[in-house]
């Protein structure tokens, strides 16, 4: 077998449909698997992938067991030659697969391969792409002061050598996985990605960003915004640094500092919602339910041609391709407002998000 694909799911059953259909799609010509992996969701995910997606292999676990050890359960059971690590909060396209096993393959000494990533407005993420976090950058980071944490050197759509790629979409060969043991399961949550990108290039492997393929991941690196992601951010760091570098009393000075001081600098970042003065359905034909459903008209038009400030885009995954889809929002003008939201095929709900630190949202409605 080629590939396995293994997504990790919590409590977000509408994503990750629209993610399995847009996986689906991806590994049409490619003898592969799916493994979902279900951290004791209380949703409908496990329902739903029973009934709509029976060749996915699921996997539900009696607890959450947190990132890294949710994945290594999935990873232990892969038969792929290769494993994509992918958030269920992803769409990918058509060819996305097939492109990044065949760029993979063609370079020696290959690691994890990574993709350019865009929020559900289509900006760039720049945690595609980043530098092993040394304790002064980590501090930086802290406060708000990324630009050190990423790779700035290297354009979003170039190819080029990275140290960590970000554990929402990683490809790699199952052997190398195995032999470096997967997620370090002292992590529950931020910082296994780094762990292991770490170990992988440590263990002489090269890890590679591949900015010609993009993919969406609607739930971005939230910018710091209070205590919590602080306190976890840093615990992150600490078992990173206690496990690969010397113990560093500098760096856990100015870091309490920093939890501390943070809040008063940072304040409460909350985003102002995006307003939308009209809806256009690009898709062949009106859906009578789905008008009803929301406060505003809705023009229906046959094709995309334009993109017009505070006009929210519902595209029909039933008219275009994920690849299109993708593309479409990675066009859209820096300084347009324009938003997006998927209508999945053979599906009653609608979802998109306008901004990289919060979930999304979901639409649902009734089928005639």
């Amino acid at each position: 077998m080629q590939l396995s694909v293994v997504i990790l799911n919590y409590n977000v059953c509408h994503f990750l449909e629209l993610c399995l259909r847009s996986v689906e799609a991806a590994l049409v010509h490619l003898d592969a698997e799916i493994i979902v992996v279900d951290n004791l969701s209380q949703d409908d995910s496990c329902i739903m992938v029973k009934r709509q997606f029976p060749k996915v292999k699921l996997i539900e676990n009696s607890e959450n067991y947190g990132f890294s050890k949710g994945n290594n359960i999935g990873v232990a059971q892969a038969k792929g030659n290769y494993i994509c690590i992918l958030n269920p909060d992803t769409v990918v396209a058509e060819d996305t697969f097939e492109r990044l096993l065949k760029f993979s393959e063609a370079k020696k000494n290959s690691g994890i391969v990574g993709c350019r990533l865009i929020d559900g407005q289509g900006r760039f993420l720049p945690e595609s792409k980043r530098h092993i976090p040394k304790p002064l950058v980590a501090v930086k980071k802290m406060l708000g002061i990324s630009k050190p944490y990423y790779v700035s050197h290297l354009d979003d759509k170039s190819i080029g050598q990275v140290s960590v790629l970000v554990g929402a979409f990683m490809l790699l060969p199952k052997a190398v996985y195995d032999q470096v043991n997967g997620f370090d399961e002292d992590y529950f949550m931020y910082g296994e990605d780094i762990d292991l990108s770490y170990k992988v290039t440590q263990a002489g492997y090269t890890n590679l960003y591949n900015g010609e393929i993009t993919a969406i991941h609607y739930k971005g690196e939230s910018t710091l915004k209070d205590k919590t992601y602080a306190k976890r951010f840093y615990g992150a760091m600490q078992i990173f640094y206690n496990k690969h570098f010397k113990s560093n009393i500098i760096f856990d000075i100015l870091v309490w500092l920093g939890i501390k001081i943070m809040p008063l600098i940072k304040g409460d970042t909350k985003n102002k919602k995006q307003r939308i003065d009209a809806y256009k359905l690009v898709s062949s034909e009106m859906i009578m339910p789905l008008k009803k459903v929301l406060a505003q008209d809705i023009t229906l038009q046959s094709h995309f041609n334009s993109y017009e400030n505070n006009t929210e885009y519902i595209l029909d995954n039933n008219q275009f391709s994920f690849k299109s889809i993708i593309q479409i929002l990675s066009d859209r003008p820096k300084n347009c407002s324009a938003t997006f939201k998927i209508l999945p095929k053979n599906s009653n709900f609608i979802l998109g998000s306008n901004d990289s630190k919060s979930r999304g949202e979901v639409i649902t409605f009734k089928n005639n």
